[in-house]
């Protein structure tokens, strides 16, 4: 009777529970300090998408915005954000790299003159001198430019001026910047009292393109982790969209307090609807159009099979 007993009650004692896995690690490399741009992965960290999809995301800014590409391609990091411009360059230069998927889905980068200056048309820029602080692709964008008014590279100056766009153009130095982004570097002249005017690339001559990208190792894409994470970047997008005035309190909460000031509050507001609301989604015309575009330009030897550097990840499976 008593071995009964016994045999019945661990029939009836409940079972334990399932075991969860344990999170995923994923470091995360942005593009440079963290500011806007990055909302949609703040905000998957602080609202808790990103252990709901059970992944313990680490998010570093690098000190040398070069970084992500160079590591995520020595396996350094697991996720880099990155620019599809510059893909197309690093594709070409050997590193295995894919875009697995978007976070800023439209360009960001003007080019860029004082609103009470001399220059009111791209024709005006004949003998004008123009900023930039990246040797390669701002050529490449500039001569497009210039085209659409009959004009070549050798009518202008080019200047390096390191990282110091807006305050070249202040200062003077320069008549024009090229690279500064439209959701910043127009708001900081505006706060600094010299307004600015743009012209938009993708309005002359330049393809359109995602500004913002995320990047694998080309032997990760088969990785159920790395969609956990896209998918739970997408669900933060939407939250953002819906609550902005939340999503901002999360983005300034803790460590991040002195983020919250004029410039970054502007930011917020001009780059929330620029966000892809599917990371995940491809463009594929997008981006072989703007591999033919830098070919055309021979600033790419060739044009790769655009499944060998950006792909729509496998749908998300659970656990690790």
């Amino acid at each position: 009777m008593k071995r009964l007993v016994f045999a019945l009650a661990l029939l009836l004692a409940p079972l334990p529970a399932l075991a969860q896995p344990a999170p995923t690690p994923l470091t995360v490399l942005l593009d440079w300090f963290i500011n806007p741009d990055h909302l949609p992965i703040i905000i998957a960290q602080e609202r808790g998408d990103f252990a709901r999809a059970n992944l313990d995301v680490r998010i570093i800014a690098p000190a040398d915005p070069n970084d992500p590409p160079r590591l995520v391609g020595a396996r350094r990091a697991d996720i880099g954000v990155y620019y599809q411009k510059n893909l197309h360059l690093a594709i070409d230069q050997g590193l295995p790299l894919m875009r697995v998927g978007t976070l800023v889905a439209t360009p960001l980068s003007t080019l860029t003159v004082l609103r009470d200056g001399p220059v009111r048309s791209l024709a005006d820029l004949r003998g004008k001198r123009v900023g930039y602080s990246v040797a390669g692709f701002e050529e490449v964008t500039m001569g497009a430019m210039l085209e659409t008014v009959g004009l070549t590279l050798s009518d202008i100056r080019l200047v390096n001026v390191n990282f110091g766009l807006s305050s070249a153009l202040m200062s003077g130095q320069v008549d024009a910047i090229l690279g500064g982004f439209r959701n910043f570097e127009l708001h900081q002249l505006d706060i600094e009292n010299r307004p600015g005017r743009a012209f938009f690339p993708e309005q002359y001559g330049t393809p359109a393109y995602d500004e913002l990208i995320y990047i694998a190792h080309r032997d990760r894409v088969q990785d159920p982790a790395l969609r956990r994470f896209i998918d739970a970047t997408e669900a933060a997008t939407h939250f953002l969209l819906n609550n902005p005035e939340e999503s901002w309190r999360m983005f300034i909460a803790g460590p991040r307090r002195e983020l919250d000031n004029e410039l970054n509050r502007r930011a917020f507001a001009s780059t929330a609807n620029r966000f892809s609301p599917s990371p995940g989604a491809l463009d594929r015309n997008r981006y072989e159009r703007f591999a033919r575009f830098l070919a055309d330009r021979r600033m790419i030897r060739s044009i790769p099979a655009l499944e060998t550097y950006a792909v729509e990840l496998p749908p998300a499976t659970q656990g690790r």
